[in-house]
């Protein structure tokens, strides 16, 4: 919970958020599992996107007459996190780690930029 995510399409950084429904928390926050890639329940926007994959983004560069026109985020993941945690899981899920990705379905590649947690290792 609170780790600040990347789109590689995106203008700007957001803000995982993870509901408290697997009541189990890691320094004091809830823990995130690779299932933890819903779009605006776990992923907020990231300000614009810019990538032509999304519809909106090649609609507003199509009426700007080839202009890049960035358009309002709306993530779009729909497959889990990957790869997870080898050894530790949650609820019967691998738990999220740093060095995890989500991929957007307009071809965006989330990463987390700064974790949510200073002290705790997953494996």
């Amino acid at each position: 919970m609170g780790a600040l995510l990347r789109c590689s399409f995106g203008a700007a950084p957001a803000k995982l958020t993870v509901l408290p429904v697997n009541r189990c928390s890691v320094e004091g926050q809830p823990a995130a599992t690779i299932m933890d890639h819903k779009p605006m329940a776990n992923i907020a926007p990231f300000g614009v996107c810019r990538s032509m994959a999304n519809p909106t983004v090649s609609a507003a560069t199509s009426a700007a007459m080839g202009v890049l026109t960035p358009m309002p985020c709306i993530p779009a993941t729909a497959s889990p996190w990957t790869p997870g945690a080898a050894k530790t899981h949650i609820a019967g899920q691998p738990a999220l780690h740093g060095q995890c990705t989500c991929l957007c379905n307009w071809g965006g590649v989330i990463k987390i930029d700064q974790p949510g947690t200073r002290k705790t290792m997953i494996a």
